[in-house]
Protein backbone atom coordinates (compact mmCIF):
# COMPACT_ATOMS: atom_id res chain seq x y z
CA UNK A 1 0.00 0.00 0.00
CA UNK A 2 1.22 3.59 -0.68
CA UNK A 3 2.19 5.82 1.42
CA UNK A 4 0.13 9.71 1.40
CA UNK A 5 2.61 12.33 1.62
CA UNK A 6 0.16 15.09 2.86
CA UNK A 7 0.82 18.83 1.21
CA UNK A 8 -0.76 22.16 2.67
CA UNK A 9 -3.61 22.86 0.44
CA UNK A 10 -5.35 19.98 1.25
CA UNK A 11 -4.52 20.19 5.11
CA UNK A 12 -5.91 23.95 5.11
CA UNK A 13 -8.54 23.09 2.41
CA UNK A 14 -9.82 20.59 5.20
CA UNK A 15 -9.52 22.79 8.43
CA UNK A 16 -11.36 25.60 6.45
CA UNK A 17 -15.88 24.69 5.30
CA UNK A 18 -15.56 28.22 2.91
CA UNK A 19 -12.32 27.05 0.82
CA UNK A 20 -12.70 25.82 -2.78
CA UNK A 21 -11.32 22.46 -2.29
CA UNK A 22 -13.12 21.72 0.99
CA UNK A 23 -14.99 18.85 0.36
CA UNK A 24 -12.45 16.64 -2.11
CA UNK A 25 -10.40 17.14 0.53
CA UNK A 26 -12.87 15.92 3.14
CA UNK A 27 -13.34 12.73 1.02
CA UNK A 28 -9.89 12.34 0.59
CA UNK A 29 -9.06 12.21 4.37
CA UNK A 30 -11.77 9.84 4.53
CA UNK A 31 -11.12 7.36 2.15
CA UNK A 32 -7.45 7.29 2.49
CA UNK A 33 -5.34 5.28 5.31
CA UNK A 34 -3.70 6.70 8.30
CA UNK A 35 -1.48 7.85 8.96
CA UNK A 36 -0.20 10.69 6.69
CA UNK A 37 3.31 11.56 6.37
CA UNK A 38 4.27 15.00 6.18
CA UNK A 39 7.05 17.66 7.14
CA UNK A 40 7.26 20.52 9.22
CA UNK A 41 7.52 22.98 6.55
CA UNK A 42 3.99 22.19 5.17
CA UNK A 43 3.07 22.52 9.06
CA UNK A 44 4.24 26.03 8.75
CA UNK A 45 3.02 26.44 5.35
CA UNK A 46 -0.60 25.13 6.83
CA UNK A 47 -0.52 27.28 10.05
CA UNK A 48 0.28 30.58 8.39
CA UNK A 49 -2.45 29.89 5.95
CA UNK A 50 -4.93 29.16 8.66
CA UNK A 51 -4.17 32.13 10.61
CA UNK A 52 -4.38 34.58 8.00
CA UNK A 53 -7.67 32.65 6.39
CA UNK A 54 -9.33 33.30 10.29
CA UNK A 55 -9.11 29.84 11.28
CA UNK A 56 -6.35 28.62 13.70
CA UNK A 57 -3.71 25.80 13.89
CA UNK A 58 -5.90 23.91 16.39
CA UNK A 59 -6.71 21.28 13.66
CA UNK A 60 -3.23 20.27 13.00
CA UNK A 61 -2.65 19.87 16.47
CA UNK A 62 -5.24 17.60 16.77
CA UNK A 63 -4.42 15.70 13.31
CA UNK A 64 -0.75 15.18 15.40
CA UNK A 65 -1.85 14.11 18.45
CA UNK A 66 -4.26 11.25 16.98
CA UNK A 67 -1.71 10.05 15.11
CA UNK A 68 -3.56 10.55 11.61
CA UNK A 69 -0.30 13.03 10.45
CA UNK A 70 3.06 11.91 11.24
CA UNK A 71 6.39 14.13 10.76
CA UNK A 72 8.89 12.29 9.31
CA UNK A 73 11.38 14.58 7.33
CA UNK A 74 14.48 15.52 9.03
CA UNK A 75 15.56 18.68 7.27
CA UNK A 76 18.90 18.70 9.17
CA UNK A 77 19.73 15.63 7.18
CA UNK A 78 18.19 15.85 3.95
CA UNK A 79 18.89 19.81 3.52
CA UNK A 80 21.75 19.39 0.55
CA UNK A 81 19.26 17.19 -1.50
CA UNK A 82 16.31 19.66 -0.88
CA UNK A 83 18.81 22.96 -1.52
CA UNK A 84 19.33 20.89 -4.82
CA UNK A 85 15.96 20.49 -6.03
CA UNK A 86 15.09 23.98 -5.24
CA UNK A 87 17.94 25.31 -7.46
CA UNK A 88 16.80 22.87 -10.06
CA UNK A 89 13.62 24.33 -9.81
CA UNK A 90 14.51 27.77 -9.04
CA UNK A 91 12.36 29.68 -12.29
CA UNK A 92 8.71 28.15 -10.79
CA UNK A 93 9.58 28.55 -8.12
CA UNK A 94 9.62 25.55 -5.70
CA UNK A 95 9.44 26.94 -2.12
CA UNK A 96 10.26 24.43 0.80
CA UNK A 97 7.85 22.29 1.70
CA UNK A 98 7.40 21.40 -1.86
CA UNK A 99 11.04 20.52 -2.22
CA UNK A 100 10.94 18.44 1.20
CA UNK A 101 8.12 16.75 -0.66
CA UNK A 102 10.16 15.93 -3.29
CA UNK A 103 12.47 14.47 -1.38
CA UNK A 104 10.53 12.23 0.99
CA UNK A 105 8.98 10.96 -2.22
CA UNK A 106 12.23 9.82 -3.00
CA UNK A 107 12.81 8.48 0.08
CA UNK A 108 9.29 7.01 0.51
CA UNK A 109 9.62 5.43 -3.12
CA UNK A 110 5.68 3.55 -2.97
CA UNK A 111 3.93 7.02 -2.09
CA UNK A 112 1.68 9.40 -3.64
CA UNK A 113 1.65 13.23 -2.18
CA UNK A 114 -1.64 14.43 -1.61
CA UNK A 115 -1.72 18.00 -3.24
CA UNK A 116 -3.86 20.77 -4.31
CA UNK A 117 -0.56 22.35 -6.48
CA UNK A 118 -0.17 21.87 -9.77
CA UNK A 119 3.63 22.04 -9.85
CA UNK A 120 3.99 18.27 -8.66
CA UNK A 121 3.23 17.21 -12.38
CA UNK A 122 6.41 19.20 -13.50
CA UNK A 123 8.73 18.55 -10.45
CA UNK A 124 10.54 14.88 -11.04
CA UNK A 125 12.16 12.45 -8.26
CA UNK A 126 15.43 11.58 -8.54
CA UNK A 127 15.54 13.85 -11.71
CA UNK A 128 13.67 12.12 -14.45
CA UNK A 129 10.53 10.04 -12.54
CA UNK A 130 7.21 11.58 -12.42
CA UNK A 131 6.07 11.82 -9.08
CA UNK A 132 2.54 10.12 -8.42
CA UNK A 133 0.08 12.28 -6.84
CA UNK A 134 -3.75 12.71 -6.12
CA UNK A 135 -4.54 16.14 -6.91
CA UNK A 136 -8.28 17.71 -7.99
CA UNK A 137 -6.58 19.82 -11.15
Amino acid sequence: MSQILLDTGPLVAYALADEQHHVWSRDQFSSLSNPLLTCEPVLAEAAYLLSERGGTSDFIWAFLRSGGLRIVFDLETEFESVAVLMKRYAEIPMDLADACLVRMSELQRDCKILTLDSDFKVYRRFGRQIIPSICPI
